[in-house]
C-alpha cells in the first residue's frame, strides 16, 4: 500500500515536469487530468488524516487550474461526510472523524460555485456538529449564492438556533448574520424567521462585537421583510 501510494505522487509530480517545455496536445491534457483524478480519489479515500489532507491540496490545485470535473465534487463529498454519514469504527471507537478535513472540503465545494456542491454544503450545515465545519459550510453556501426558493436560508437559520440554544459560537453567529444579509440582497427578500435569529444575537450571550454587527445588520435587513 504505501508503494502504490508512493508510485502515485510519482506519478503526479512527473507527468507535468515531462510535458514542460512543450504544448501538450487534447489526449495528454486528458491524460494528465485522468492521472490526477485517480490520485485524487485514492487518496482521499485512504485511512489517514495525512493522506486526506494531501488530496485536499492536490484538490485546491486542480480547482485553481480549472479542473471542476464530477470526480473532484465527488471526492469532496465523499470528505464532508466523513466521521459523520461515512463512519469507520474500530473496537467502536470512530477513526475517520476529522472535523478540518470536513472544513476544508466546504471550502473547496466553496469554490466549485455550482448546484450541485451547494446542495452538498447543505447536507454538510445539515449533518455536521462541528461549529466549525458548520460555520464554513455557511459562508461557501453565501458565496455560492443559490438559494433554491428560500430553502438555504430556511436551512441556515435552523441549524444556527439549534447551536443558538445549546452552544452558542461567535464565529458561527456572524457567518449566519452575512448569509442571511447577502442573500437578502440577491434576492430582495429574507424570511421574517431570519430577522428574529438576528434579534436573538443581539440579545444573546455572544461577543460584544457580535452583538453590534447583529444590530447594524438587523437595520438593513428589516426593509427586506415584508418586501414579497
Amino acid at each position: 500500500m504505501i508503494f502504490v501510494k508512493r508510485l502515485m505522487l510519482v506519478i503526479f509530480i512527473l507527468v507535468p515536469v515531462l510535458l514542460v517545455g512543450q504544448e501538450m496536445t487534447v489526449e495528454q491534457s486528458f491524460l494528465q487530468q485522468s492521472i490526477e483524478q485517480m490520485i485524487i480519489r485514492e487518496m482521499s479515500r485512504g485511512a489517514s488524516r495525512e493522506m486526506k489532507s494531501v488530496a485536499l491540496d492536490y484538490i485546491h490545485s486542480a480547482i485553481e487550474s480549472g479542473n471542476t470535473g464530477d470526480e473532484i465534487r465527488a471526492s469532496l463529498e465523499f470528505l464532508s461526510m466523513e466521521g459523520i454519514a461515512i463512519v469507520t469504527r474500530e473496537s467502536g471507537r470512530v477513526t475517520n472523524n476529522f472535523p478540518d478535513i470536513r472544513r476544508r472540503s466546504a471550502t473547496y465545494l466553496g469554490m466549485l460555485g455550482t448546484q450541485e456542491a451547494s446542495d452538498a454544503l447543505v447536507r454538510m450545515v445539515l449533518l455536521d456538529n462541528e461549529p466549525m465545519v458548520i460555520t464554513e459550510a455557511i459562508r461557501s453556501l453565501t458565496n455560492i449564492g443559490l438559494n433554491n426558493g428560500g430553502e438555504v436560508v430556511t436551512i441556515i437559520n435552523w441549524t444556527f438556533n439549534r447551536f443558538n440554544n445549546l452552544n452558542p459560537d461567535n464565529i458561527l453567529a456572524l457567518a449566519a448574520i452575512e448569509a442571511f444579509e447577502t442573500f437578502a440582497e440577491i434576492e430582495g427578500y429574507i424570511d421574517p424567521a431570519a430577522i428574529r435569529t438576528v434579534m436573538s444575537i443581539i440579545e444573546g450571550p455572544y461577543a460584544y462585537n457580535v452583538r453590534e454587527r447583529a444590530r447594524v445588520s438587523l437595520t438593513e435587513l428589516r426593509r427586506y421583510a415584508f418586501a414579497n
